[in-house]
C-alpha cells in the first residue's frame, strides 16, 4: 500500500533531505532506517523536494510503499516513537497506489526568516539569518517583481544543478515585517539547487542599499553565477508548503 507522509524537520544537524552514501545524517535516511526495521526489509522513500543542508521544512511531503498491513495510525506512531526529536511525522494517510510525491508536485512554497535587529535574537539564532542593519523592505519589495514569471535562474542556481533545464516559474513573493521579524515567502513551480537562499540574498543587497533592483532583469538575462554575490543562510529557510 502507498502511504502519503507529512514531515516537519530541524534541518540543522543534517546533510539535507536527500540520502547519501558517504554519511546517515540525511533526513531520508533517518526515516528510512526507521521504516526498514518495521518492514522488515529495505524501504525507499520519494521526498517532494531536496532540502539543502542545514534547511528545515514545515511540511514535506513523501510516499512511500509498505507491504505490512498497517493503518496509518501505526505507522505514524512508530516513526515518531523511534525518529530523532528534530524529526516528526504529522500525518499519514493511504493514498492511490500511483501518487508520486515528486513527479505530481505543481508548485512549492519557501518560507525566509530575516531577524532585522542590531542585537541577535537567542531564541532565533539557530532559525532565522540575523541581519544587523536595518533593510529597506520598501526597497525588497520593489525589487520582488522582477523574478516573477517565467525566467531561466542559471545564474540563481548552484554548479551542484542537474537540472536539464534552469527555466523556473515563480507565482508570487511576498514581504512581511513585524517587529524585527522579516519573513520572505517565494513560490513557484520549481527551484533549482540554492535558488531561493540566492534569490533572498539579492533581496538582501538590495534591501541594503548595495544593489539596485533594476539590475536584477540583466543579471537573469547574462546567467552568470557570480553576478548574484550574496547567498542567504541556510538555517533561515524553511519548506512550507508543496501543491498537487
Amino acid at each position: 500500500m502507498n502511504y502519503q507522509l507529512t514531515i516537519q524537520y530541524d534541518g540543522g544537524r543534517y546533510k539535507g533531505w536527500q540520502r547519501l552514501g558517504t554519511t546517515e545524517n540525511t533526513i531520508q535516511g533517518k526515516i528510512e532506517h526507521i521504516l526498514s526495521e518495521l518492514e522488515g526489509e529495505i524501504v525507499e522513500i520519494i521526498g517532494s523536494s531536496r532540502t539543502d543542508a542545514g534547511v528545515h521544512a514545515i511540511a514535506q511531503i513523501a510516499n512511500v510503499k509498505l507491504k505490512k498491513v498497517l493503518t496509518e495510525s501505526e505507522i505514524k506512531n512508530y516513526l515518531n516513537r523511534n525518529l530523532p526529536r528534530d524529526i516528526s511525522i504529522c500525518d499519514v494517510q493511504r493514498v492511490p497506489e500511483r501518487f508520486h510525491a515528486r513527479y505530481q508536485a505543481k508548485g512549492k512554497t519557501y518560507l525566509y526568516k530575516i531577524w532585522n535587529r542590531d542585537y541577535s535574537h537567542p531564541f532565533m539564532r539557530k532559525y532565522s539569518m540575523h541581519i544587523e542593519k536595518t533593510l529597506d523592505c520598501d526597497r525588497m519589495k520593489e525589487a520582488c517583481r522582477f523574478f516573477l514569471g517565467e525566467h531561466d535562474f542559471t545564474a540563481y542556481s548552484n554548479a551542484k544543478s542537474k537540472k536539464k533545464t534552469a527555466v523556473r516559474r515563480i507565482h508570487s513573493i511576498t514581504i512581511e515585517e513585524t517587529d524585527g521579524l522579516i519573513q520572505i515567502r517565494v513560490s513557484g513551480d520549481g527551484f533549482l539547487y540554492n535558488m531561493v537562499r540566492k534569490i533572498v540574498g539579492t533581496l538582501i543587497e538590495v534591501g541594503l542599499n548595495e544593489m539596485e533592483p533594476e539590475k536584477i532583469p540583466s543579471i537573469l538575462i547574462a546567467k552568470e553565477r557570480i553576478q548574484t554575490g550574496r547567498m542567504a543562510d541556510a538555517c533561515g529557510l524553511y519548506l512550507e508548503k508543496i501543491d498537487f
